[in-house]
């Protein structure tokens, strides 16, 4: 299970400031869980942004986000709200958000960051994958992790070791993520965004597990029901 809170209404409305409308795209799943992408979840978010001024032109949430297929599938029947949106409102984990950046035309904003359980979570469907780092830079990279995507998780640029757009590390198999990330973006007309300040700085205490989380189920399952036992 991944673990998801909720990005500040403040940023998120300036994610989106100056857009004609915002579409929300919730996640039954993880995020449901983590009190983020379930239905009432995504009903106040946009209730939260109407208040701020947004326009949000509809909602929707889906099972599971991570798997592309259910996201295609859950956007087919609003084609109309997504054509008088500028961009799509992702809340649920990096996975969710990649995956949804990946299948949708629109450009795709994260309502929440990742946060650490400290350890791996599972596997999915699809490239896409989070390293829990509590500090989601998706925003501005077009929906690519750059701390994934890059061999070497760079999250300022690429370095200077890529050659014809592959990645020096693993040059058969990746290319240089921040090529990609650069094309994704440049198609969006949103290259601006790679002179944004958020990304010459990593915050890596936030990849630490929070403290208000250890002990708990979705810290360590075993250890709370063998306490609950020895009750």
């Amino acid at each position: 299970m991944l673990v998801t809170k909720r990005k500040p209404i403040e940023e998120i409305a300036g994610f989106v400031a100056g857009e004609k409308g915002v579409f929300l795209l919730g996640c039954d799943g993880c995020a449901a869980a983590s009190g983020t992408g379930g239905e009432d979840d995504v009903v106040a978010l946009k209730e939260a942004l109407e208040r701020e001024g947004v326009t949000v032109t509809g909602w929707k949430v889906i099972d599971f986000l991570c798997q592309k297929a259910l996201i295609r599938t859950g956007l087919r029947p609003f084609a109309k709200e997504l054509q008088a949106s500028d961009s799509i409102l992702v809340s649920t984990c990096g996975i969710g958000i990649q995956a949804t950046a990946t299948v949708a035309e629109l450009p795709v904003h994260p309502a929440c960051d990742t946060i650490s359980l400290g350890g791996i979570r599972g596997e999915w469907q699809g490239e896409e994958r989070c390293l829990e780092c509590g500090q989601c830079f998706l925003e501005y990279t077009g929906g690519i992790c750059p701390l994934t995507a890059c061999a070497k998780q760079l999250v300022n640029g690429p370095c200077g070791g890529a050659k014809d757009g592959r990645c020096e590390v693993e040059p058969d198999v990746r290319r240089c993520a921040w090529e990609v990330i650069y094309e994704r973006l440049e198609r969006q007309g949103r290259l601006d965004l790679l002179r944004a300040a958020p990304l010459q700085v990593k915050d890596h205490a936030k990849m630490r597990p929070p403290e208000e989380l250890r002990g708990t189920r979705r810290w360590a399952i075993d250890v709370a029901e063998a306490e609950e036992v020895a009750r």
